[in-house]
């Protein structure tokens, strides 16, 4: 011991270093114990993810795939059809002392139409069927006809350029029931009315072919270069009561055959924005090669339709003739008739 320091001074030195001794240890130990717990926290240590649930992206890639046409659920159709159904009746009765006179009357009429188109390129078919009868009934009298019209026509056309087109077409005409003449020179006389016309006497039979013209949907004109029309009068007594006039064909035959130029213009037209005014007209020419220039023949056929309602309708029909084989003065008729009428499509 140093001779200049006390020993209890010398004690209490050492006291103090080794408790500094002791206490760095107890410190370091500290310091690993620290450091290790750290690691084990870190290593089972879970982080919360970001998203709770797995997003997974796929690339989207486009193919191209050729579908066939007969999968489609579609039809495509090139008719147009129309026809119109129609009725009328038509009544009137008088007390047996009525003061202004008058006859008890019925009448009743029927009228169908059927017009279709068959249009694919440059084909074009068009069938145009019209028949229309009606029947009056006075008190006294028997019943009488008072229209009888029995026309089918059918053309079919292929277009050349935007409204010219070469045709033929097919034409059938006659009437359905007998025709009487009730005009007889001597009312006293009581004579039964003489039979003048029936089925198929006459009935005329048209072929033609040429060039037609339509400019509009609702006109059109036939230039028939090449046309032949066969006469029929299958009944060969009712010359007697034309007054020896059988349509040209020869007295005793059934039969006659015309070669001739035909010209035909037709007028079908809606005349207002609703579709309820229609006016069909219908004019032919025929010049008959073989014969005479004068039994060229001229008619006229026109109709106006007024659709009041969807069921009601108004319309008018008149026809002129001017055909020296049939009568040598012009012929006319004229019909009005209200009733019942309806189209399809409507």
């Amino acid at each position: 011991m140093h001779k200049n320091i006390p020993g209890y001074l010398f004690l209490i030195l050492l006291t103090c270093a080794t408790f500094s001794a002791s206490a760095q240890n107890t410190d370091t130990t500290r310091k690993d114990s620290v450091k290790i717990d750290t690691a084990i926290l870190n290593r089972y240590r879970i982080d919360a993810p970001k998203n709770s649930l797995p997003v997974r992206s796929r690339t989207i890639q486009l193919k191209q795939e050729l579908i066939p046409v007969t999968m489609l659920d579609y039809h495509v159709s090139y008719w147009h059809k129309w026809i119109t159904l129609g009725i009328n009746f038509n009544q009137s009765s008088f007390s047996n002392n009525y003061a202004a006179g008058g006859t008890n009357a019925m009448a009743i009429g029927a009228n169908f139409e059927y017009k279709a188109e068959y249009h694919k390129g440059t084909f074009d078919y068009v069938p145009d069927l019209q028949m229309r009868y009606a029947k009056s009934k006075n008190k006294g009298q028997g019943s009488r006809k008072s229209d009888d019209w029995l026309w089918f026509d059918n053309k079919v056309a292929s277009q050349m350029s935007k409204s010219w087109f070469f045709f033929g077409s097919l034409n059938f005409q006659s009437q359905f029931d007998k025709g009487y003449n009730y005009d007889q020179p001597d009312y006293h006389t009581q004579l039964p009315p003489s039979l003048i016309s029936r089925f198929m006497a006459p009935g005329y039979l048209t072929e033609s072919i040429g060039f037609e013209y339509k400019p509009k949907p609702w006109f059109d004109l036939r230039i028939g270069t090449g046309t032949a029309r066969q006469t029929f009068m299958i009944d060969t007594t009712v010359y007697h009561n034309n007054g020896g006039n059988n349509n040209n064909v020869p007295i005793g035959k059934t039969f006659h055959n015309d070669l001739a130029f035909q010209l035909v213009a037709a007028v079908d037209k809606m005349l207002d924005k609703r579709n309820t005014l229609h006016l069909t007209t219908r004019y032919q020419l025929f010049i008959p090669y073989q014969e005479n220039v004068k039994f060229i023949s001229h008619r006229i056929d026109a109709g106006l339709s007024a659709q009041v309602t969807r069921l009601f309708s108004v319309s008018m029909n008149s026809t002129f003739i001017y055909d020296r084989s049939q009568k040598a003065d012009p012929q006319a008729t004229e019909g009005l008739y209200m009733g019942l009428s309806y189209h399809f499509p409507y």
